[in-house]
C-alpha cells in the first residue's frame, strides 16, 4: 500500500484565535473534553484537554467525568474510546480520519489465518478496528510490544504459535529483541514504512552528533538495529520508542544537543513544546499522515457544535473487544 503523504491543511493565522476561542466555549456548554493525537495539527493540541498516545487518550476518556468525547484522531481511536467509555457519547471530527494500518487486515482474513495455526495465540497492535480486537487474545501496544508477547510465551509455552500483527516492522522488531520467530501480518502504516534507511543514512551524514527516536512502525527499524549490532552506531544514542515514549526523553533530554525523530511528522510539535532547547528533526519531512491531518479545529468546532459524528461500538463486539486490552493493561 503507497498512499500519498499529504502535507498539514492550514488556517489563515489570523482565524485561528477566534477557533479556538470558540471551541473551548463549546466544550464548556457541552461539558465536553477533547482528546488529541500527537500526531494532529498544533492548533488542535493546543485547545485539547490532553495529547498523547491512542490508548493512553481513550484511559484519559474514560476517567473523566465528562459524558462528551471530541477525539481528535483516527477512526480505530474513537472506536476504542467507545470500547472502554460505553456509556459516553464519542465523537470524531471527520469520519473519513482513517487508518492504511487498521485496514490492513479484515476480521475475515484474520479467521481464516487464525484457522492455519491450532492452538495460536493472537497478539494485536492496538492500531485495529474494534472487530479485529474482538477477535485477539491479547491487544498491544508499540511501547509494550515485547512485554506483551514474552508474557504470552511465558503463559502458554514458548512453542505456542503467536500470531503478530498487523504491522510486519514492529513484529520484525519484537522477534529481533525476542530471539523468537513469531507470524508476522504483512501491514504496515504507509506513513511510518515510508521512512527508509536511506533517510537514516542521510541524517546520519548530516548530523553526526544528532540522537535518533525512532518509533518501532518505521520502515528503518531493521537497519538501525543492524547498525547498532554491528557498532556502527552507539546503542546510547538510538532511542527505539513510542511517542509517549518520545516525550518523556524530551523532558529529561540535554539542551543544545539534536535529535533526529523517525514518526509522523505532528510528533515535533509536542516535542519542542516539552524541550524547547532541543533541536528535534524530521527523519523524512514528508512522513505526514493525510488521515491525522483530516482533523482541523473548524470540524472541531462543528462536530462539539453539531454533536456530529459519533462512534459507537455495537457492545457484544466491544465487550470482546475490552478483554484483549484489559490484559494488556494487567502485564503493563
Amino acid at each position: 500500500m503507497n498512499l500519498p503523504m499529504a502535507p498539514s491543511p492550514t488556517l489563515p493565522a489570523e482565524d485561528i484565535p477566534a477557533l479556538k476561542e470558540e471551541v473551548r466555549a463549546l466544550v464548556q456548554e457541552r461539558g465536553a473534553v477533547i482528546l488529541a493525537h500527537n500526531y494532529q495539527v498544533p492548533e488542535v493540541q493546543d485547545v485539547a484537554d490532553y495529547v498523547g498516545d491512542s490508548l493512553g487518550l481513550s484511559r484519559r476518556g474514560a476517567a473523566t467525568d465528562a459524558e462528551l468525547i471530541a477525539f481528535c484522531g483516527v477512526h480505530f481511536m474513537a472506536e476504542t474510546a467507545s470500547i472502554l467509555s460505553p456509556d459516553k457519547t464519542v465523537l470524531i471530527p471527520d469520519l473519513d480520519a482513517g487508518c492504511s494500518l487498521a485496514d490492513s487486515i479484515t476480521p475475515d482474513e484474520l479467521r481464516a489465518w487464525q484457522a492455519k495455526f491450532p492452538g495460536q495465540q493472537t497478539v494485536m497492535y492496538v492500531n485495529t478496528t474494534a472487530e479485529i480486537k474482538a477477535l485477539t487474545d491479547y491487544c498491544c501496544t508499540s511501547a509494550n510490544a515485547v512485554d506483551v508477547v514474552r508474557h504470552v510465551l511465558e503463559t502458554h509455552g514458548p512453542d505456542t504459535p503467536v500470531l503478530f500483527g498487523p504491522d510486519m516492522w514492529l513484529g520484525a522488531y519484537v522477534e529481533k529483541e525476542l530471539g523468537v520467530k513469531l507470524h508476522v501480518w504483512d501491514g504496515e502504516c504507509h506513513v511510518h514504512a515510508g521512512i527508509r534507511p536511506d533517510d537514516i543514512n542521510e541524517m546520519r551524514a548530516g548530523h553526526p552528533e544528532a540522537e535518533f527516536l525512532i518509533h518501532p512502525e518505521c520502515g528503518c527499524v531493521t537497519q538501525v538495529m543492524e547498525y547498532v549490532a554491528a557498532g556502527d552506531v552507539s546503542s546510547e544514542g538510538v532511542h527505539m520508542l513510542s511517542t509517549g515514549g518520545m516525550l518523556r526523553y524530551a523532558k529529561d533530554a540535554r539542551p543544545g544537543g539534536e535529535a533526529i525523530v523517525a514518526t509522523e511528522t505532528g510528533m515535533l510539535y509536542p516535542l519542542q513544546l516539552a524541550a524547547p532547547d532541543v533541536d528535534f528533526i524530521a527523519a523524512n519531512e514528508a512522513a505526514s499522515c493525510r488521515y491525522m491531518k483530516m482533523i482541523t479545529l473548524t470540524k472541531l468546532r462543528d462536530a462539539l457544535r453539531d454533536l456530529k459524528y459519533e462512534v459507537k461500538v455495537p457492545e457484544d463486539i466491544a465487550a470482546k473487544a475490552r478483554i484483549p486490552i484489559e490484559r494488556m493493561v494487567a502485564i503493563g
